[in-house]
C-alpha cells in the first residue's frame, strides 16, 4: 500500500473505480472512527500547569523475557507550525513491579532524548507486570482512545482509566523446544517517496514530509529496519513488496544497495515485488535489479528444512490500484510446489494480503488479494499441513489473522519500514514452536521520523498502523517443528563450499 499518488490503497485508490470502497465498508468504518474524529477536532489549547507533556505511550514489543516501551516528550502549548508540540529532550525511565504498589525496579536511558525507547530485559515467562514510564516525574500517557476498541499499552486493562497507569502486561511463555533461527520480516520500503500519507483530492490528508536537511526518510528507515535485523540476531531477511515507490531504477538500485546491508541477496535476504514495483509501460527494473530478466518474480529456497517460498502479488497488467493477482503460470505453479511437499515446515511472503479483516479504514478491493484466487490459495493451505505462516505487507499495519479454512496458517500483516511504527517483524523459530515479535527500529533518527510520520490520515495513523492490541504484533504458536534444523553459517568451511539449501531454487 502507499498513499502518495494515484495508485494508493488507504484510505480510497482514487486513480481506480475497482479501489473504491463499497457503502457498507465505509458506513462501517464511519461508525468505528467517529470517537476518533471528535477527540482529534480542534480545540482551544488550554494552558498547561506542567513544562512538559509525556504522550504516546505505546508497548511496542513484548516477549517471554523482554519488553519495549516506547513514548515522546514535549513542550505543552507549543506548535511547530504543523499542529504538532515542539518536543523536549529529557531523560525516561520505566519503573516497574510484579505488584501495581511495588514498583521497585527501574529501567533507564543512556542519554537525554525526546523520542523514548526502554527495553526491558530479564522478565520471566508467564508473570504479570505492572509498570510506569515518566520523564521528569511526569507519567507517560496512551494515544488517544487507546486504539480505538485496543490498547496500545498492556495486555489487560488495568489502568486505562487512570492517567500515566500502572498500566500492565503478562509475558508469553516462549514457544517450545530449543531456538533455531531468527528471520526478520519487512515490506513497504518505498524507496523514492517523498510524502508520507498524501492522498490526492482530500487536502485534509496532505501528508507529511521530512524535515529539511535530513535524509530522505525511506532510506534512513530502510537502514535503520536492516540493521535493526542485524541486531536483533536474523538469520535471514525477507522483504514483502514496494521495495519501491514507483518502480524506477535508481531507486530499485538504492534499495539493492541498502539490502545488501543486511548480506548477499538469494542467500540471506530475499524481495519480492509490489504493486509500487512495476515500472511504466514495459520496463521491468526490479527484475534487473533483484535477479535478472530471464527470471520470474517468484521463487522457492530452503535453509535448515525449511521451505520459504516468495510470491509476486501483482503478476499482472494494470495501474496497481486494483486488487493484486498471481498470473495463471505462477499459480499453477504455487500450486504444484505445495503439493509436492506437503508436510515440509514452509513460510509463504508476498505483498498483498488474501483478506484484511478489522481495519479503522474502508476496506476497498485494491487492499488485498483478488477474492478468487485468495480462496483458492487458502484451500491450498488446508491442503498443506507444512504451512504455518503467509508474511504480506500492503496494508502498512501490524495486523495478525487466523482463518477457519486454514486454522494451521497465520496470516500476518506488516506495518510499513518506511514510516510509523516504523520497524520489523522477527520471526523466531523453534523446534516445538514459532514467535513472532514486532521491534521498532530504534535509531535515534529513525524514531524521530517515526514520532513525526503519526500524523498521517488526520492524526488517525496510529489507530490503523501500530496493531490494535498487542497480539497483533506479538504472539507465540506451538507447533511441530522439528523437521527444521539450524542453518550452517554462511563464512563457515561448510558454508563456502556450498550455499546451505538442501534444494536448489525453483525459478
Amino acid at each position: 500500500m502507499h498513499i502518495t499518488d494515484m495508485r494508493c490503497c488507504l484510505p480510497v485508490p482514487l486513480g481506480a473505480l475497482a479501489g473504491i470502497p463499497g457503502p457498507c465498508e465505509t458506513l462501517r468504518s464511519a461508525f468505528l472512527l467517529a470517537p476518533a474524529l471528535l477527540r482529534s477536532a480542534p480545540v482551544p489549547r488550554p494552558r498547561h500547569p506542567r513544562s512538559l507533556c509525556a504522550v504516546h505511550l505505546e508497548l511496542v514489543t513484548l516477549t517471554e523475557d523482554r519488553a519495549v516501551i516506547t513514548w515522546h516528550t514535549a513542550l505543552p502549548g507549543t506548535d511547530d507550525g504543523t499542529g504538532r508540540m515542539l518536543p523536549a529532550v529529557t531523560e525516561g525511565e520505566v519503573v516497574y513491579g510484579t505488584h501495581p504498589a511495588r514498583l521497585h525496579r527501574t529501567a533507564g536511558e543512556d542519554r537525554p532524548t525526546a523520542y523514548h525507547h526502554v527495553e526491558l530485559t530479564g522478565l520471566e515467562p508467564g508473570q504479570t507486570y505492572y509498570y510506569q514510564a515518566r520523564s521528569r516525574g511526569v507519567p507517560a500517557t496512551p494515544t488517544a482512545l487507546h486504539l480505538v476498541r485496543g490498547n496500545a499499552v498492556g495486555t489487560s486493562r488495568h489502568g486505562l482509566d487512570t492517567p500515566g497507569g500502572p498500566y500492565s502486561f503478562t509475558t508469553p511463555q516462549p514457544p517450545p523446544g530449543r531456538h533455531l533461527f531468527s528471520i526478520a520480516l519487512c515490506n513497504d520500503l518505498h524507496i523514492g517517496e517523498s510524502v508520507a500519507g498524501l492522498v490526492a483530492g482530500v487536502p485534509v490528508l496532505r501528508g507529511v514530509a521530512q524535515r529539511a536537511g535530513l535524509a530522505p526518510y525511506p532510506e534512513l528507515m530502510s537502514r535503520a529496519v536492516v540493521a535493526e535485523a542485524r541486531r536483533r540476531g536474523a538469520r535471514l531477511l525477507l522483504a514483502a513488496g514496494d521495495i519501491s515507490a514507483g518502480g524506477a531504477p535508481r531507486d530499485l538500485a538504492a534499495a539493492r544497495r541498502i539490502l545488501d546491508g543486511f548480506g548477499t541477496h538469494r542467500r540471506d535476504y530475499f524481495a519480492v515485488r509490489g504493486n509500487h514495483d512495476r515500472g511504466a509501460g514495459e520496463d521491468d527494473a526490479f527484475h534487473r535489479v533483484f535477479g535478472g530478466a530471464d527470471r520470474p518474480g517468484w521463487f522457492e529456497h530452503e535453509v535448515g528444512g525449511l521451505r520459504i517460498i516468495g510470491l509476486d502479488t501483482y503478476d499482472k497488467r494494470g495501474n496497481g490500484g486494483d486488487a493484486g493477482g498471481l498470473g495463471a503460470e505462477q499459480l499453477s505453479w504455487f500450486r504444484n510446489r505445495l503439493r509436492a511437499h506437503r508436510e515440509q515446515p514452509t513460510v509463504v511472503f508476498g505483498h498483498h494480503p488474501l483478506t484484511v479483516r478489522e481495519s479503522l479504514f474502508p476496506v476497498s478491493p485494491a487492499q488485498r488479494l483478488g477474492r478468487r484466487q485468495a480462496r483458492a490459495i487458502l484451500q491450498a493451505y488446508a491442503a498443506t499441513p507444512g504451512v504455518f505462516l503467509h508474511h504480506v505487507g500492503h496494508t502498512h499495519r501490524n495486523k495478525r489473522t487466523r482463518v477457519p479454512l486454514a486454522p494451521h496458517v497465520t496470516l500476518q500483516e506488516v506495518g510499513a519500514a518506511k514510516e510509523y511504527p516504523g520497524g520489523l517483524l522477527l520471526l523466531r523459530i523453534h523446534s516445538g514452536g514459532y514467535a513472532l515479535n514486532f521491534f521498532r527500529a530504534r535509531a535515534t533518527e529513525a524514531l524521530e521520523w517515526n514520532e513525526r510520520s503519526r500524523r498521517q490520515a488526520g492524526g488517525l495513523w496510529p489507530h490503523h498502523a501500530l496493531g490494535r492490541t498487542v497480539a497483533d504484533r506479538n504472539s507465540v504458536t506451538a507447533r511441530d517443528l522439528s523437521g527444521i534444523g539450524r542453518p550452517v553459517p554462511a563464512d563457515s568451511p561448510q558454508g563456502m563450499t556450498a550455499v546451505p539449501n538442501a534444494r536448489p531454487e525453483v525459478a
